[in-house]
């Protein structure tokens, strides 16, 4: 039994620790001025930081999230729940100019196209997507989701959490 809690405590405290830094970081991109700020600021950030902070945000819309990011994710990098139904996130954070492509969406689409039987996909970037990207992902459950979508995003968990 001890040695069972001696593994379960610091899993757990780590675990507080991450969804304080989670909150903080949230409440910080709140308090940028102008949405073009707070996109430099989400392309700031590190790819394990972009994923907890995409986890975070669909957490404040009302879904169950679990980052699953890393080298070996699958090309999922958060799985959202809400409703019974299951929902698989891809995050890509660029810096400047790179546009996804349709080879990074369809690459995403086969990752996850044998488990969205109810669900969908939200590729998310915090730049743009390819004309290309955009038509390959149309006739599909992904919903691709570009900088500005993504500041839309964030203003609507805000007023989400308002309204609580």
């Amino acid at each position: 039994m001890i040695l069972i809690l001696i593994k379960i405590i610091p899993w757990f405290i780590s675990a507080k620790i991450k969804k304080r830094k989670s909150a903080k970081r949230f409440k910080a991109g709140e308090a940028w001025r102008s949405d073009r700020d707070l996109i430099y600021w989400l392309r700031g950030m590190n790819p394990a930081e972009f994923e907890e902070y995409i986890a975070d945000l669909f957490s404040k819309l009302g879904y169950q999230t679990k980052v699953t990011g890393g080298s070996h994710d699958g090309g999922v990098d958060v799985i959202a729940e809400k409703d019974g139904i299951t929902h698989y996130i891809q995050c890509k954070k660029y810096f400047s100019k790179h546009e996804v492509g349709s080879p990074e969406v369809r690459n995403f689409y086969g990752a996850v196209a044998d488990h969205l039987a109810k669900g969908k996909g939200y590729f998310i970037t915090t730049n743009k997507f390819t004309l290309e990207a955009e038509q390959f992902a149309q006739d599909k459950p992904i919903e691709l989701i570009d900088s500005h979508r993504l500041v839309d995003y964030i203003h609507l968990a805000k007023k989400a959490k308002d309204k609580q």
